[in-house]
């Protein structure tokens, strides 16, 4: 991640072309559904990426996506592929379709004219993982996702002239494009671009650069903090925070040991600790605290923005829940920043965020709400898993499992993970032809073959923490899978796995159990 990005987003505004910015730590696979989906005719990447330490091959990522797109997965319409020279490594480029950044840039005019723009006009497409698996191309508009923007940072993290805001994440994420590049920018605030990992080289990284760039804000994840909380509060020592007035997390919740150990050690108990909820729908927060005027509680996002109207629904039937309670979160009115539709689908996008509740926007997520008005989010409540404040479906993942020729069935669910709040844990049966793995190093080896095909589909940061052999699935006797039944066990929660009487064979969960358990203690 280098100020190039933040160029290029600004550029495509200025000119009124919709940018679709996707992560660099996604594979070819990825990419080329991302590219064909958006119809992009121009790409954008570096000859190398660099981070924690290693290199990235992000022209290559694109060389073998839209190979891939001129193989006939895909219509073919990417004109030009624009490349900045990162590492000065020698890269292939393709004549007529790769030029290099700066050579283009040197036939530049010196001025370009500004493209006057509706506010319901396109700023830019984001893809987030759906339940079904395929990703959705949200469309965010330029007036009121700026709005959103400008807004939120001004007052969840009361930035003032001459601040210095550090958000951690990466522009290829909502969190990114909303508190690094767009929303900064247009409160007239310095940004940060950080290129490293929270531990690279060294897990005092944060602080030693907080110490150097003065900032005033600091935004990361949960899982950061968690990780760091792990690895001691003794990499803080020596480094002056004390230009730190506010802190705050996204992209998961968090829990409230690793909030305490955040606002003790980094903040000092002395600056605001605002615990954001959003999404990649919203395109800016929703529910937080305000610094230095709500009062916190470790692990909850507090109460809604401005403007935000909440409302917990019985998962059910849908009523509303009055009072403290907990149940689906739903939001009952539109507000600025929301997505307007997925590209291409506005079906979907009704279907998705709209039909399961009529009347209500539908989150997604499960959430709880106290006898002071204050929310606390639970979580996904469909199939989609939050690791690491990625969030990736489970069909994308059992997809790429399903490509294996040893796989007959696969059943994909998260469980409970200290430092990335979600992990992924894959259940697999095998065909008939190879039911019986003669050695524990063939079981190993087919893993690590699932494992990989995860990455190469997806990417490296949705590798599963455990993949599991069994001999069938916990299914109804319509042969349905009881993916709450599995995500129970893997929680450790196997004292309440509800009604089993549906199970056409309920001692399919003995033998997962014992397998879970076996893979725990070995």
């Amino acid at each position: 991640m280098i100020p190039a990005a933040a160029i290029a987003f600004l550029a495509c505004a200025r000119i009124g072309a919709i940018h679709s910015v996707v992560f660099a730590g996604f594979s070819a696979d990825s990419l080329r559904d991302r590219v064909v989906d958006a119809r992009s005719r121009v790409v954008i990447t570096s000859d190398e990426g660099k981070r924690g330490g290693k290199t990235i091959p992000t022209k290559r990522i694109v060389d073998e996506a839209l190979d891939g797109i001129a193989r006939g997965l895909g219509e073919h319409v990417v004109e030009k592929v624009i490349v900045y020279s990162r590492t000065g490594s020698r890269v292939p480029m393709k004549e007529g379709r790769d030029v290099w950044w700066n050579e283009v840039c040197q036939l530049a005019r010196p001025f370009c004219p500004i493209e006057i723009m509706d506010s319901e006009d396109p700023l830019f497409i984001l893809y987030t993982s759906g339940s079904t698996g395929k990703p959705k191309g949200l469309i965010h508009t330029t007036a009121g996702y700026l709005l959103g923007a400008a807004l939120t940072l001004k007052h969840v993290f009361q930035v003032q002239e001459g601040d210095r805001f550090a958000c951690m994440a990466d522009v290829g994420w909502i969190t990114g494009h909303t508190y690094i590049i767009y929303g900064p920018l247009v409160n007239g605030v310095a940004t940060t671009i950080f290129e490293s990992t929270p531990i690279y080289p060294t897990p005092s990284r944060y602080w030693q650069t907080v110490a150097k760039y003065r900032f005033n804000q600091f935004y990361t994840a949960p899982t950061a903090i968690r990780l760091l909380k792990k690895l001691g509060a003794s990499y803080l020592d020596g480094h002056d925070l004390s230009s730190l007035r506010v802190i705050g997390t996204v992209g998961e919740p968090i829990n409230p040991d690793a909030w305490q150990w955040y606002n003790d050690h980094v903040g000092k108990n002395e600056c605001a600790v605002v615990d954001t909820y959003w999404q990649t729908e919203t395109g800016s927060i929703i529910i937080t605290p305000l610094a230095s005027s709500t009062e916190t509680k470790p692990g909850s996002a507090t109460l809604p923005f401005f403007g935000i109207e909440p409302t917990l629904l019985e998962p059910t039937t849908g009523k509303i829940i009055e009072g403290p309670g907990s149940g689906v979160l739903a939001l009952k009115r539109p507000w600025p920043s929301m997505a307007r539709t997925i590209y291409g689908d506005h079906k979907r996008y009704l279907d998705t965020y709209f039909k399961p509740y009529p009347g209500y926007y539908f989150t997604g997520d499960g959430a709880g709400r106290d006898s002071d008005g204050y929310y606390w989010i639970k979580g996904r409540v469909d199939d989609v898993l939050n690791v690491s404040g990625h969030r990736l479906s489970t069909a994308e993942v059992e997809a790429a499992i399903a490509q294996h020729p040893w796989i007959a069935e696969t059943a994909v669910v998260g469980a409970p993970d200290e430092t990335t709040g979600q992990s992924i844990y894959a259940f697999v049966i095998l065909k008939v032809e190879h039911h019986q793995l003669h050695s524990t190093e063939q079981e190993d080896q087919l893993r690590k073959e699932l494992a990989l095909l995860v990455r190469k589909s997806i990417g490296p940061f949705s590798n599963p923490k455990k993949i599991v052999i069994v001999s069938d699935l916990p299914k109804t006797r319509s042969g349905k899978i009881l993916r709450r039944v599995l995500r129970k066990i893997v929680s450790n929660e196997v004292d309440s796995l509800g009604d089993l009487s549906t199970l056409s064979d309920p001692s399919v969960v003995e033998e997962i159990v014992h397998k879970i358990s076996a893979s725990s203690s070995s």
